[in-house]
C-alpha cells in the first residue's frame, strides 16, 4: 500500500519512523521515500486498513506534526494554520530572547521569560528527543536538547537561546528549500491524464484512461492531453511534446502519425485510434518509471544512508571523550562540558543525509522532463562513468522503417509478399512489419508458429511447412527470404533510412570521450554503409543475439565500461549484461523496455549523449555536497574543540552548509551546459 505523508522535513526523522513503523506487528516491509513525500508498506497478517491505522498511531506519538493521508488527493487543512502559528511562536521566542539580555530584570522574571523563550523556540525538538530517546532513537533532536540545557547549566545562556533559535530558523528554511524540490519533481506527475473521450453508437462518452479497450477511437480537443497512444485517423493538429521530450517547439501531426499519449493538443481536433492499453501506453511506463526509480539506490546513497545511522551515536562518544580531554587540560568543568556542547551542536547529519538523496532525485527529475526515463540512482551513476557505447542498427540508429526496394521470385510479386506476410503478421521486427504494410488484405491464420531470434519465423499452412527469414548469410543486402520445406520461393529486398539524430547523436558521444560500436544481424555492405554515413568506431555485421552477447562480455573482460542501445527482443540480452542498457520507448519491444535501464521516450538517439552529461553534473554535485559538508564539519568540530569557535558559530555552521548542499542539490534539476 502507498499512502502520502505531509509535514516529514527531516530525513533523519523519517529514517526514525520508518525504523519503528518496521517493528510494529501488523506491519512489514515499510519504507519511507523521503523527498516523493510517501510511504509504502505491506500488511502481515492482517487488512491493509488495519496496519495503516497501526502507522497512523504509532506516528502521532513519535511525530506529531506529521499526517499519513491515506485517500488520494485528500489535504491537510491544518498544515498552513500550524506553519503560521510555529512562525508566531518562532518571532515571540527571538522578541522575548532579545528583552531578557537587554532589559533589567529580577532574577526569577528572567528565568521565567528564558524557560518560556526556550520552550516557544524549540518544544517540538524537547519533544521528539524524549519520545525518541525511549525507543533507542539518538538523532539530532537529543543532540540539540542537550546542548540547550548544558548550555544553561554553565551559564552561558545566550549561546543556549541561539541555538535553539538558529536551528528553528533554518528547519523553517530547509523545509522550504525541500518542498521548492519536491514540487518540482511532483509537477511531472500532473502529466497523467484524467480522462479519455471515447466515440461510441451513441455519440461521445468521457471514462477512465484505463477503461479504454485497443482499437477504440477517442476524441481530444485543444487545450487537453492525450490519454493513449494511438494513430490519428482525422485532423491535422499542433502538439506539445515537452512533457515527454522536453523538447519545447510545437510539432505537427498529421492523418497516419502517430500520437503518444501525455501529449497536449495545441489546436483543433483529433480523432485517434488506439494502438495500446493504457497501463502499456507511454505516459503510464512514464509514471511507472518515476514511482519506482527511487528503489534502485547508487552506492554512494546506499553508503551515505548506512552510515548516518551510526553517525550520531559516534559523535555523542566523541563529545564525551573532548569532554574528558578538556576537562582533563584545564581543570575546569565548564569550558570541558561547553566544548563537548559545541561537537554535539555541529554533528547533525541533515547535510548529508537529504543533499545526497535530494540530488540523485533532481537528476532522476530533470532526465525524466527531458524524456530520459532512468530507472534508479544506480543506474545514473553507472552511466557517468560509460567510456564504450555499443549499438544496434535497425531501430536504434536507423528509422527501422523499411521499404520493399525489389523483388526476386519466380513466383507473381503479390504472390512471395502473401506468404511471407501470412508468416510475419504476428512478427514485431522493423522488417516484418514492412512487408505485412505492403500486403493490405486480410491474412489467414497459421499454425506452429515459431520465432527463431536473428534468423527468421518457421510456420505451417495449407499442410506446408515455410520459412521467413534469412538463411544465406553471404547476401550483402537487406533481404528476407521465403522457403517452403527447403526450396527457396524468392527474395524481398528491402531498405532502411538512418535517422536525422543519429549523426549528431554519435558525435557529441565522442566528444564525450566514448567509443562508439555497431553490432547488427545485417548484412556488410548495408552496416559499412550506415557505419561511414555516422563515422562510428567499429562495426561488426551478421551477428546473431548470442554473437553480440559475447561481443559484450568479451568488452566487460577487458574492464571496459559499457552502454548498449537497442529496441528489439533480440536485444534483451545485451541490455542485460551491459552496465547500461538503453532502449527505445516508443518502437521498443516490450522484452527490451523492461531489460534495459535507460527508456528513451521518443527513440531519439540525441539523448543518449545528454543522459550521460545529466549523470556527470549529478554526480559532480553529490561528491560537492559530501566533500564541503565533511571539510565544513571537521573544520568547526576541531576548531570547537580547541575553543576557537563557540556554539553560536556551530550552529550557524551546520545550518548554513544544510541549506547550501539543500540549493546546490537543486542545480540537478537543471539542464547541463551546452559544450
Amino acid at each position: 500500500m502507498i499512502v502520502k505523508i505531509e509535514g516529514l522535513d527531516c530525513p533523519n526523522c523519517a529514517r526514525a519512523l520508518e525504523g519503528e513503523i518496521n517493528k510494529l506487528s501488523s506491519v512489514k516491509n515499510a519504507k519511507i521515500e523521503f523527498v516523493k513525500s510517501k510511504l509504502i508498506f505491506e500488511s502481515n497478517e492482517c487488512t491493509d486498513e488495519h496496519a495503516l491505522e497501526d502507522i497512523i498511531k504509532l506516528t502521532k506519538k513519535i511525530e506529531p506534526d506529521v499526517k499519513i493521508i491515506a485517500k488520494s488527493g485528500k489535504k491537510d487543512k491544518k498544515g498552513k494554520i500550524k506553519f503560521v502559528f510555529d512562525l508566531i511562536l518562532l518571532i515571540l521566542g527571538i522578541a522575548i530572547g532579545f528583552i531578557i539580555f537587554f532589559v533589567q530584570m529580577p532574577i526569577w522574571t528572567f528565568w521565567t521569560l528564558y524557560v518560556l523563550a526556550v520552550l516557544m523556540l524549540g518544544y517540538k525538538t524537547y519533544y521528539k528527543a524524549v519520545t525518541q530517546i525511549f525507543r533507542g532513537v539518538v538523532n539530532e533532536n537529543l543532540l540539540l536538547t542537550i546542548s540547550v540545557v548544558g548550555a544553561s547549566i554553565v551559564g552561558e545562556h545566550m549561546e543556549g537561546l541561539m541555538v535553539i533559535a538558529l536551528y528553528s530558523i533554518g528547519k523553517i528554511f530547509e523545509s522550504l528549500a525541500v518542498n521548492r524540490s519536491r514540487k518540482s519533481i511532483e509537477s511531472l506527475v500532473k502529466m497523467q491524464p484524467e480522462f479519455a473521450v471515447i466515440v461510441t453508437e451513441k455519440g461521445e462518452e468521457r471514462v477512465e484512461p484505463k477503461d479504454v479497450e485497443v482499437g477504440s477511437t477517442i476524441i481530444v480537443r485543444a487545450g487537453e492531453k492525450v490519454a493513449l497512444d494511438g494513430e490519428i485517423i482525422s485532423g491535422e493538429i499542433s502538439v506539445d511534446m515537452q512533457s515527454l521530450t522536453g523538447e519545447s517547439v510545437p510539432v505537427l501531426l498529421k492523418e497516419g502519425d502517430e500520437i503518444l499519449s501525455g501529449a497536449i493538443v495545441l489546436d483543433g481536433l483529433v480523432k485517434i485510434k488506439t494502438t495500446k492499453k493504457y497501463d502499456e501506453s507511454t505516459i503510464k511506463k512514464i509514471m511507472n518509471l518515476i514511482e519506482n526509480a527511487s528503489q534502485n539506490k547508487s552506492k554512494t546513497e546506499t553508503f551515505i544512508s548506512k552510515i548516518t545511522k551510526w553517525y550520531t551515536l559516534g559523535i555523542v562518544a566523541l563529545a564525551v571523550i573532548v569532554w574528558g580531554i578538556v576537562w582533563a587540560v584545564t581543570k575546569n568543568i565548564d569550558v570541558a562540558v561547553y566544548r563537548g556542547l559545541i561537537f554535539l551542536v555541529i554533528s547533525c547529519p541533515c547535510a548529508f543525509a537529504i543533499s545526497v538523496p535530494l540530488t540523485y532525485f533532481s537528476g532522476l527529475g530533470n532526465a525524466s522532463k527531458r524524456g530520459i526515463l532512468i530507472k534508479g540512482s544506480n543506474y545514473l551513476d553507472a552511466c557517468s562513468k560509460l567510456d564504450t557505447m555499443v549499438f544496434d542498427k535497425t531501430g536504434t540508429l536507423t528509422t527501422g522503417q523499411f521499404s520493399i526496394d525489389h523483388i526476386e521470385s519466380e513466383l507473381a510479386e503479390e504472390e512471395i509478399i502473401f506468404l511471407a506476410s501470412v508468416g510475419e503478421q504476428y512478427s514485431i521486427h522493423p522488417l516484418a512489419k514492412a512487408i505485412v504494410s505492403a500486403y493490405d488484405k486480410t491474412l489467414p491464420k497459421i499454425e506452429d508458429f515459431k520465432e527463431i531470434a536473428g534468423e527468421g519465423i518457421e510456420f505451417k499452412f495449407q499442410d506446408k511447412n515455410y520459412f521467413v527469414g534469412r538463411k544465406d548469410k553471404t547476401l550483402k543486402s537487406t533481404v528476407v527470404e521465403v522457403y517452403c520445406e527447403k526450396d527457396l520461393l524468392g527474395r524481398i529486398y528491402l531498405s532502411d533510412t538512418v535517422k536525422s539524430s543519429s549523426k549528431d547523436a554519435c558525435s557529441e558521444l565522442k566528444k564525450l570521450g566514448l567509443k562508439t560500436v555497431m553490432l547488427s544481424g545485417d548484412n556488410e555492405e548495408s552496416v559499412r554503409k550506415v557505419c561511414e554515413e555516422l563515422d562510428l568506431d567499429e562495426w561488426h555485421a551478421k551477428l546473431l543475439p548470442q554473437e553480440k552477447y559475447t561481443f559484450i562480455e568479451r568488452l566487460k573482460v577487458e574492464k571496459k565500461r559499457v552502454g548498449y542501445v537497442g529496441d528489439g527482443i533480440n536485444d534483451a540480452p545485451s541490455l542485460v549484461l551491459s552496465d547500461v542498457g538503453i532502449s527505445m520507448g516508443v518502437n521498443g519491444a516490450p522484452a527490451s523496455v523492461e531489460a534495459s535501464d535507460i527508456v528513451l521516450v521518443d527513440d531519439d538517439p540525441k539523448k543518449i549523449a545528454l543522459a550521460i552529461k545529466i549523470s556527470k553534473k549529478t554526480r559532480k554535485i553529490v561528491l560537492q555536497n559530501i566533500i564541503f559538508s565533511a571539510v565544513i564539519k571537521v573544520a568547526f568540530l576541531s576548531l570547537g574543540a580547541l575553543g576557537v569557535t563557540g556554539m553560536i558559530s556551530a550552529v550557524f555552521a551546520d545550518v548554513g552548509v544544510t541549506l547550501l548542499a539543500i540549493l546546490n542539490s537543486m542545480r540537478a534539476l537543471k539542464e547541463p551546459a551546452r559544450k
